[in-house]
């Protein structure tokens, strides 16, 4: 029973409903000093249920934790190669699967899924374009995986022929669930860029049969992880060719501890102040989310050649999975229009 399923949901309320019944039976029951006591203690339980049944009901909308192994502070996985595990795409689909990336740069070592579409076992001689996808914070990869059902999608889309079969890797940008590195090298922190643009890649390069130009590499996110996909993009045009962000923002909104979240890592500043790179970004948003539709209206202003910028709006909408799910088909779609086909 996992901290993000519905078992653990629904045992949390149960738990907590039973408190507050134990609490209404007892609260009269014996007098003085024992009265008291077992009203304390009847009380702190009904709070204590109330808290964990609420933090397992968030948790399990934004995949946060998804192992109580996670949740005690404890990695439980361990380097090594690709391990297969379930199919998720059907026998004419992709499947995932997960691998451990060891940083030697970054010294981060995290577990990375991947998702291989079912012309990367049809096809042994290919070599196949990426895109990374970075999830929002709080959230994990498995936000991807289960609550925006990306492998679904992405059989969806290459079977129609909107998109070409591309293998799409899904790592955590954090070490820590409650710290929130937005893809950025902390000052004093984990170095969640160095992970990702440079411990990844070389990663899947390593041990997939996947391009190694920039022309073959993209990037997505939704939330926190569009900001991230739009700003590692433009910070290296040398390695993504594309970038799409689903309800991202234009600066990182933390301390990063240089300064350079009001610079550097300010995509407004970047563009107003720096050449700005030939690459490709796709902004989307729902138009009732006032920030993210700002932000990529400010972005889409101060863009120019070389760089691209595209805006796609869903009527309505806020800051939601369900915004980030309608707005995934097309998003992976015009990602694959930029990136470079499999070749052989």
């Amino acid at each position: 029973m996992a901290p993000d399923s519905l078992a653990a949901a629904l045992t949390a309320t149960t738990a907590a409903v039973l408190a507050a019944v134990l609490l209404a039976i007892t609260w009269d029951r014996g007098s003085g000093v024992r009265r008291a006591a077992q009203r304390s203690a009847t009380g702190v339980l009904c709070l204590a249920t109330a808290l964990a049944a609420t933090g397992i009901c968030i948790n399990r909308q934004v995949d946060t934790v998804t192992t109580w192994s996670a949740l005690a502070g404890q990695d439980t996985t361990t380097p090594g190669d690709a391990t297969a595990a379930a199919d998720t795409g059907g026998h004419s689909g992709g499947h995932m699967f997960t691998f451990t990336v060891t940083g030697a740069a970054s010294g981060l070592t995290l577990p990375v899924r991947a998702y291989l579409p079912a012309a990367y076992h049809q096809q042994p001689t290919a070599r196949f374009p990426v895109i990374e996808a970075l999830h929002g914070f709080p959230g994990s990869p498995a936000s991807w995986v289960n609550r925006l059902a990306a492998a679904h999608h992405l059989d969806q889309e290459i079977a129609a022929g909107r998109m070409a079969p591309t293998v799409v890797l899904f790592p955590p940008q954090t070490p820590d669930a409650l710290l929130d590195t937005e893809c950025t090298d902390l000052t004093h922190g984990p170095k969640a860029e160095t992970f990702l643009t440079v411990d990844v890649p070389a990663a899947a390069e390593a041990r997939l049969r996947v391009r190694t130009d920039r022309a073959g590499w993209g990037l997505i996110g939704y939330s926190a992880g569009g900001y991230c996909a739009t700003n590692l993009a433009l910070r290296h045009p040398d390695r993504y060719t594309t970038a799409a962000s689903l309800s991202g923002y234009a600066d990182p909104g933390i301390t990063i501890g240089d300064g350079t979240e009001h610079t550097l890592n300010d995509d407004a500043w970047r563009l107003h102040h720096l050449p700005q790179p030939a690459v490709a970004l796709y902004l989307s948003s729902g138009l009732a989310d006032r920030r993210a539709h700002h932000d990529a209206e400010t972005l889409r202003r101060l863009a120019h050649a070389p760089l691209d910028v595209t805006t796609s709006y869903v009527d309505g909408g806020g800051h939601s999975m369900a915004v980030w799910e309608a707005a995934e088909g097309p998003a992976f779609d015009w990602l694959s229009s930029w990136l470079g086909r499999p070749v052989t």
